[in-house]
């Protein structure tokens, strides 16, 4: 019988009373395990794992018994029993993953003879200490592979087993035990310098396996040739051809690599696994995309919100005149049909910069251009979390939203100001992190899917009024100082109040908004506190859009943006207020009308950029 005190002492979580049975035949039931596991020892509980969606069984299931000693007895009395047809595999439930995914103290075996069965396996090891698992690798029809798997309760059995049985005789067959490794361990743990077998491709039709003897033949002795054939027996001009000796292997490639052989060079090289063929050629891919947009830096330019009018030859034609264009594309989805994006290459990183200045932002149609310097998706990914990452929190009045986290923008291009005087940069223009509603901007493709409304069916109805004791905001908008906007300077014609469900903000269309009820308000600020930072902002765009729409219907979505750059809570006291409100939007407009008189239209700089959009360099 195993060493139960032995195995309680390695298990280090308690007492060891259920046990682990795997390798089930498919339909084998839970009334099945309990007969087979009771008419020993009587049985607390047995259960099958099975799929949750399907209830096909998972081939594994769990046995319990109400004391160390009969789980002990069962363990070695049943281990390798026949159910319907198939040895079950009996073990110790261990429910720490710990063990079993570092692979301590366990060993592979290969090499095995074809008779040795899982139960010869186990008693050919138990001698070396509790086993806790052993398993042999079969195939579809239960055949062994010529392999297996024991892990042993301590590394010193594992490592005995090893010393005593690795290169000894089973069945007349000399074995090879050693430390079992994962497959990326073996990958990393494998000298590529030292290998037997070489890949020959680019043969003629015309080559055997006697030419091929011929010529690897003089660098030393070969084990095995062959030249791959498809059905029909024709030649598919490459193969193999196996050294005795890993030096004899290496001066072979050396040699015969660029070999010419009916005109035709042979490239030849160390044969490799196909799982690490496709490794390599993706980091070699990977690398020459790399360098790729690396040497195209500062050349490409993305280009968006475009008209489905315009072909590759019309943007061409709109930037030709600020240099030489050496690729012009509208992107396209798979029937042709224009994606409202597209690319232009420049020869020098000036003209590139230059038709950015000139044209980000630019009426096309009815639409204002976005133009930016194309990046990686991967890219653009990293740098959108990176500002996703930097929000901090801030403290919420508790007439606001008691226990709400809040967030303020603290990242680059989030809440900043631009003073009078201060010009775009010449190179790199800003890079917007969020972006207003896609569905709230003027000009927007046909049949673009709309944003969801994230909040408005959850909000409660209750009837408009002040906030009692609500806390109010200190900021202010300062003469010269103009809060980016990420939102596009046209927005969606007027007239989208159906849009705003019921316990969103009041709208009165003699008197303009009346704010929201204290009970909206907290409802509100509780989603809020469950959404994402960019959730967030198009929570408080939608609620807040309509009312600034009211007082000036003309620059609505500029003095929204505006107001956006606000901490929240001051947000979420606007929507309350209407008298804040319409403070603040006067603020808004004064720093508005100011920038317009000097020509620093910094706010049409700035447009949404998605993560999901498909760019490409």
């Amino acid at each position: 019988m195993a060493d139960v005190a032995q195995i309680e002492s390695g298990g280090g979580s308690g007492v060891v009373t259920s046990l682990y049975v795997g390798d089930l035949e498919v339909n084998v039931t839970d009334g099945q395990l309990f007969d087979l596991f009771n008419q020993l020892i009587p049985v607390v509980s047995v259960r099958v794992c099975r799929d949750l969606a399907t209830r096909r069984s998972l081939g594994y299931g769990y046995v319990n018994y109400t004391n160390p000693q009969d789980a002990a007895r069962a363990l070695e009395l049943l281990n390798f029993t026949t159910l319907n047809d198939k040895p079950i595999r009996v073990m110790y439930s261990n429910r720490d993953p710990t063990t079993r995914k570092t692979g301590s103290a366990n060993i592979f075996i290969k090499n095995l003879d074809k008779a040795i069965d899982h139960k010869a396996l186990h008693e050919t090891f138990s001698t070396f200490g509790n086993i806790l698992s052993c398993k042999l690798a079969v195939d579809a029809l239960g055949h062994s592979k010529g392999y297996g798997f024991v892990q042993y309760h301590t590394e010193e059995s594992a490592q005995k087993a090893i010393q005593q049985l690795n290169g000894m005789l089973l069945n007349d067959k000399q074995v090879f035990v050693g430390p079992f490794l994962r497959r990326q361990d073996r990958e990393l743990s494998n000298d590529k310098t030292k290998f037997t077998n070489v890949f020959v491709k680019n043969l003629s039709d015309s080559v055997t396996e006697d030419d091929l003897q011929k010529a690897f033949g003089e660098f030393g002795k070969l084990t095995s040739i062959v030249v791959m054939r498809d059905e029909d027996g024709k030649s598919k001009c490459f193969g193999f051809v196996n050294f005795d000796s890993p030096d004899d292997a290496a001066r072979s490639v050396d040699s015969l690599n660029g070999y010419k052989f009916d005109d035709k060079p042979w490239y030849v090289c160390r044969a490799q696994k196909k799982s690490e063929r496709e490794r390599d050629l993706k980091i070699q891919f990977e690398q020459t995309v790399k360098e790729a947009a690396e040497k195209s830096q500062g050349l490409n330019l993305y280009i968006k919100n475009i008209d489905d009018s315009l072909d590759d030859d019309k943007l061409k034609e709109m930037f030709s005149s600020f240099g030489t264009i050496t690729s012009c594309k509208v992107m396209r989805d798979p029937v042709g049909v224009s994606k409202g994006s597209g690319f232009v290459a420049f020869s020098t990183p000036e003209e590139a910069s230059k038709a950015l200045m000139e044209m980000n932002g630019k009426m096309v149609i009815g639409k204002p251009l976005y133009v930016a310097f194309a990046q990686r998706k991967e890219d653009r990914r990293a740098r959108l979390q990176a500002q996703f990452s930097q929000l901090r929190p801030i403290a919420v009045a508790p007439s606001v939203a008691p226990r709400m986290p809040m967030y303020a923008p603290t990242g680059p291009g989030m809440g900043q100001q631009i003073f009078y005087g201060q010009h775009p940069p010449a190179i790199i223009p800003p890079q917007p992190g969020f972006g207003y509603p896609q569905q709230l901007v003027s000009g927007a493709r046909p049949g673009a899917p709309p944003m969801p409304n994230f909040f408005m069916p959850m909000l409660p109805q209750g009837p408009p009024g002040p906030r009692p004791g609500a806390r109010r905001p200190q900021a202010s908008f300062q003469q010269g100082q103009l809060p980016v906007p990420p939102i596009h300077q046209q927005m969606a014609p007027r007239g989208r109040g159906n849009r705003y469900l019921r316990g969103g903000p009041e709208v009165n269309a003699s008197n303009g908004p009346t704010g929201m009820s204290a009970n909206n308000l907290a409802a509100l600020a509780s989603v809020l506190a469950n959404s994402t930072p960019a959730q967030q902002r198009m929570m408080l765009g939608e609620c807040l859009y309509p009312l600034v729409e009211q007082l000036e219907p003309d620059t609505a979505a500029k003095v929204t943006g505006m107001l956006l750059e606000m901490d929240q809570t001051e947000v979420l006291h606007l929507l309350e207020s209407p008298d804040a409100l319409k403070s603040k939007v006067g603020e808004a407009m004064d720093v508005l009308r100011n920038v317009t008189q000097q020509g620093n239209n910094a706010a049409d700089q700035f447009s949404s950029l998605s993560i999901d959009d498909d760019i490409v360099p």
